[in-house]
């Protein structure tokens, strides 16, 4: 018998079916990957194989056999002997998964005590036990910690020691990466090889990110509107893939070994620098502007010897630390880095929101301080940067209202640039909610570009969103970027998906730039070892490099 049995699996809410007829098997220690785009249906099935869909108004017909428990039959107590003993799901977004006012050590003896039935002690010993095995330094000690007190990557480990306590049968890991960088996400995908290695255990991938199926599984299962579009080994169906579909998807994935195309501009008349032609829409003034700035060849933007600090005393932390660096009219500059190296912090500090402790901003090369309209930010959760009480057209319409601009102008403008990047206007009066994740991304790059600025500061502007959501917002970033001459800082730790969009590349550790320079010579020529390890960690669409990267990995631990 298979650990998991699905067989003519719907699920349906009201009068829309989110998984339409999908049928699988999954053997111990084996690991299948759902792949497909946002609203595909993948986190629906895995919260199906949990009962995770009682109670949410959910039609669910088909068979679900998990660890020989019939789940669509199961009573509620055998759920819950089913979920954390036999089954366990490690979720997305560790931050929210955790209670933040319990030590994460109780949080896992929590549930230890709950399927084993232990004392205390034995259940405190346990927490510390897995945790260790997840690779947590000084498990005793960080056990009594609260989780805002751990780094992103290790909440992550937290909840897969978790899930790990009472040494489930079957592991579901819904999107268990996406907002970590890529050497966390390396570590956190070997974990899960080397557990599975160890354990014998059956792992059930949920990834909208084709390179970690790569890395991960042995068979994929790609989805589409809740049907399969293909199933096979991971090797044929990414080598080789029988459908269009399936081809689109591999197509859209930024690849870090490709060198950037620049659609158009090759075509800039009169044989001008791509990109600094004078922007549609803007005023003479500004065309001046950008004219007389290009005639002097002074940056349009530029750091010069940055340095922010946070705290006072012994608790100073200096986040940014001496970083400089130019931009140009029609240019784009990536920055990358592992989380907690600066990147943020340097691009508030670039659109004013964070006053530097040392250095300045300079603007055409003058010195400038606070909040510009010159200068816009595009934020990297798009559900908190929009107002949820207000629609998505008057948080478009905030700065020609704030410039003193009155309807119906303003609704007429903000109908032009939500038809710009590639929305309705009759959006204008849908609230963030009824949006999906790609759409409330344009709605902030609409706002940012009702100011009419002449740089875009984008902070991590993809990182949630899925492979082709991904593709048509880095084509809308470039195309703005073309068409109005502006210039772009993009913020990523996605280091494919930088070099699908930038000119130059700065690669940040610790607060400063270790490596910079065109991005095509940063990508194939790396001069640090920082740069080579983080170019080593982006996954591989090939199982096979993926297979000896992992190992390569491992030598220095086993030497």
């Amino acid at each position: 018998m298979s650990l998991v049995e699905v067989a003519g699996l719907t699920v349906a809410f009201g009068s829309l079916r989110a998984v339409d007829g999908i049928s699988f098997r999954l053997d111990k220690g084996a690991a299948l990957g759902l792949v497909g785009e946002s609203g595909s249906g993948k986190s629906t099935v895995a919260s199906a194989l949990l009962g995770l869909d009682r109670g949410t108004g959910a039609v669910v017909d088909g068979q679900i056999r998990v660890a020989g428990v019939d789940v669509r039959e199961a009573s509620d107590a055998q759920l819950r002997r089913l979920r954390g003993g036999k089954a366990a799901m490690v979720f997305q977004d560790p931050l929210s998964s955790l209670d933040p006012y319990y030590a994460v050590g109780d949080q896992i003896a929590e549930v230890y005590r709950v399927h084993r039935r232990v004392s205390r002690r034995a259940a405190r010993a346990r927490a510390v036990q897995v945790l260790d095995r997840v690779g947590i330094p000084d498990a005793v000690r960080r056990c009594r910690a609260r989780p805002h007190e751990f780094s992103g990557g290790m909440r992550q480990r937290a909840l897969i020691a978790m899930a790990l306590a009472c040494e489930p049968d079957l592991l579901i890991a819904d999107e268990p990466t996406t907002a970590l960088d890529v050497t966390v996400q390396a570590q956190i995908l070997d974990l899960l090889h080397t557990l599975r290695e160890e354990t014998g255990m059956g792992l059930l991938l949920v990834t909208h990110d084709v390179g970690v199926a790569a890395e991960s599984v042995d068979e994929v299962l790609v989805m589409r509107h809740g049907h399969v579009v293909e199933h096979g080994p991971v090797a044929a169906v990414l080598g080789s893939p029988a459908e269009a579909y399936t081809r689109e998807l591999l197509k859209a994935v930024p690849r870090v070994d490709a060198r950037r195309t620049r659609p158009g501009d090759a075509e800039a008349p009169g044989g001008r620098t791509p990109g600094t032609e004078a922007a549609p829409g803007k005023t003479a003034q500004g065309a001046e502007t950008a004219r007389s700035a290009e005639a002097a060849d002074v940056p349009l933007l530029e750091a010069v010897g940055l340095r922010r600090e946070f705290g006072r005393g012994r608790r100073a932390f200096t986040a940014v630390d001496d970083v400089s660096f130019t931009i140009r009219r029609g240019e784009t500059l990536g920055v990358v880095g592992e989380s907690g190296s600066g990147k943020t912090t340097l691009g508030r500090m670039l659109a004013g929101l964070l006053r530097p402790t040392a250095g300045e901003v300079r603007r055409d090369g003058r010195a400038v301080t606070g909040i510009r309209p010159d200068v816009q930010m595009v934020f990297q959760d798009s559900v908190s940067s929009l107002n949820p009480r207000r629609s998505v057209g008057e948080s478009v319409a905030d700065p020609l209202r704030a410039r003193g601009e009155r309807d119906p102008a303003v609704r007429a403008r903000v109908s032009e640039l939500l038809t710009r990047v590639g929305l309705d206007p009759a959006h204008y009066d849908r609230y963030p909610h009824e949006l999906s994740g790609g759409q409330r991304q344009r709605v902030g790059i609409a706002r940012a570009l009702a100011a009419e600025p002449d740089v875009l500061i984008c902070d991590e502007p993809v990182s949630a969103l899925d492979v082709t959501t991904q593709a048509q917002v880095i084509a809308l970033l470039d195309e703005v970027r073309r068409e109005l001459g502006l210039a772009l800082v993009f913020v990523a730790h996605d280091l494919a998906v930088v070099r699908r969009v930038s000119d130059r590349v700065a690669v940040m550790r610790q607060g400063r730039i270790v490596e910079y320079g065109p991005a095509d010579e940063v990508y194939e020529s790396p001069r640090e070892l920082y740069t080579k390890q983080l170019l080593a960690a982006v996954p591989s669409l090939d199982p096979d490099i993926a297979a000896r990267r992992r190992a390569e990995r491992r030598e220095p631990a086993t030497t």
